[in-house]
């Protein structure tokens, strides 16, 4: 009787058959083999992965760098732009004032001073500035037949980038580098002694020096202004800010301050070569400098200090600030301190300050058109000049008059040689905006009209543009007559230029 056959009896009777054993051995390596291939497959993408995600974001950092200085190269010629627009400006000055002289008489602005017509930047060349017309768009239609700012040539920038510009008149403030002059000697430290000390003395900024400095050490009122009239002192005797006399004063020779706490160099005894140069007198912390040095870094026109300016330039009392011209009024060298209530008051010279910068602000930066606008204003004289006017109003504020010294207001003026301009181009970009900041410093001394070709300004021909190496007579041009052609430059000569 034969019995079924069991599913597995021919598995087991596969091994007798004649290479059955190696087929089995094979079909299980196979199965132990499936898949191998999947995971290599998974392997590759990752790794393709990796290289492509590290190509992408190689690729998207240099094409970022790329953006980056082409954005910068343009904001640059930018600031670049709105520099030479703001010689322009400048040169344009004596025709302005000549123009707006008798105008500004008939609203009390009398005396011969320059129109600051560097405040009006935005007036004179907004036209220069930004898109006039959107890319694509049509120019506007001329209804009134007139011509359109957006339809003229040269007007606007393209790429959407667009410049901001600050023009700030450098001798309206206390010229440092005075004291390194050797000609004015011991009379200019005194004098720039006398309105650091003055600049300093309130009460309210006691705080300041009576914790520890930058430099680790206690440094009070004089100590500073010794250290600041030092460094550009070309002496070797260590000067001293004394506020209670007219005298020149020493304590002996020059000590290695600097040296002494470590710090890798000496005084300078020589002029201050830029204002950040200022960051290495003693004392100069952060919170000094942020109160009497640089109180807005946004706005130049608040800072009372400078490194620029003729060493014989009067202080422009025109369009200095109202903080400079109480500094001014409160230094020894033009009153008596301590008999001078508006120097000893707070509230007096909180009074002073509101007045002075509310009339500056509603006259676009004009205080005192002269020199003697500010004498009748602050001895509060009486009569029809806007300084005696100003002058009523401070009395009626709170504010005692002032009995200044004989000639102590000698050495105040109503005009500026030396202008800073502070452009800064901006190109907006994607989530980031990039700016670019050009610094220079003008230097007006010698300059012409532009209705001048000369500098005796007889309008007669100058040298042959086509030779520009030589003078009127044809020879070869000598020093002195470049110097002469460089000083008659209407736009004046830049003599400090910084790219930030």
């Amino acid at each position: 009787m034969s019995h079924p056959r069991s599913p597995h009896a021919e598995e087991r009777a596969a091994p007798t058959l004649p290479g059955g054993r190696g087929r089995l051995r094979r079909l299980r390596r196979r199965r132990d083999r499936r898949g191998v291939a999947l995971v290599m497959v998974l392997g590759a993408i990752t790794v393709l992965t990796v290289f492509l995600t590290e190509l992408q974001e190689e690729t998207s950092t240099e094409l970022s760098a790329a953006l980056a200085d082409r954005d910068a190269l343009r904001a640059e010629y930018y600031a670049r732009s709105a520099v030479n627009l703001s010689r322009m400006l400048i040169a344009s000055e004596p025709s302005v004032s000549s123009t707006l002289g008798p105008m500004l008489a008939m609203i009390g602005l009398k005396g011969n001073f320059q129109v600051p017509v560097w405040k009006f930047t935005d007036m004179f060349l907004g036209p220069f500035n930004a898109q006039l017309v959107e890319p694509g768009a049509a120019p506007p239609a001329e209804a009134t037949g007139q011509a359109s700012a957006a339809t003229g040539k040269n007007l606007g920038l393209t790429g959407g980038g667009r410049f901001e510009l600050k023009i700030v008149d450098e001798d309206s403030k206390i010229n440092i580098n005075r004291a390194a002059d050797d000609v004015g000697g011991i009379a200019d430290q005194i004098a720039i002694g006398a309105q650091l000390v003055s600049l300093m003395s309130p009460a309210q900024y006691n705080a300041l020096f009576e914790e520890r400095d930058g430099d680790g050490q206690f440094s009070d009122r004089t100590t500073i202004c010794s250290a600041l009239i030092d460094w550009a002192d070309p002496g070797d005797q260590t000067f001293a800010c004394d506020s209670s006399t007219n005298a020149p004063s020493s304590t002996g020779a020059e000590d290695s301050f600097y040296q002494t706490v470590g710090l890798p160099y000496q005084r300078k005894n020589a002029p201050f070569d830029s204002f950040e140069e200022l960051r290495l007198i003693r004392g100069m912390s952060d919170d000094f400098w942020a109160t009497f040095v640089d109180p807005d870094p946004n706005n130049p026109d608040k800072r009372v200090l400078t490194v620029w300016g003729s060493r014989k330039q009067k202080v422009n009392v025109t369009s200095a600030n109202a903080q400079l011209l109480l500094t001014l009024t409160c230094s020894d060298q033009f009153v008596d301190i301590a008999a001078t209530p508006l120097c000893t008051d707070v509230n007096q010279q909180t009074a002073f300050l509101t007045v002075a910068s509310l009339v500056q602000s509603m006259t676009g930066g004009i205080l005192f058109p002269t020199p003697k606008d500010f004498v009748d204003a602050m001895t509060q004289k009486t009569g029809n000049s806007l300084g005696a006017m100003l002058g009523q109003q401070l009395k009626a504020m709170g504010v005692e008059a002032v009995k200044f010294k004989p000639n102590a207001t000698k050495s105040l003026g109503n005009r500026s040689s030396f202008l800073s301009i502070y452009a800064d181009g901006i190109v907006p970009g994607n989530k980031r905006e990039t700016r670019v900041r050009v610094h220079a410093v003008l230097d007006l001394t010698g300059a012409t009209k532009i209705t001048d070709t000369r500098q005796d300004g007889s309008g007669s021909p100058g040298p042959d543009p086509n030779q520009p190496n030589a003078n009127q007579t044809g020879a070869p041009a000598t020093p002195e007559t470049y110097e002469t052609q460089v000083r008659s430059n209407p736009a004046g000569t830049i003599i400090y230029y910084r790219i930030e």
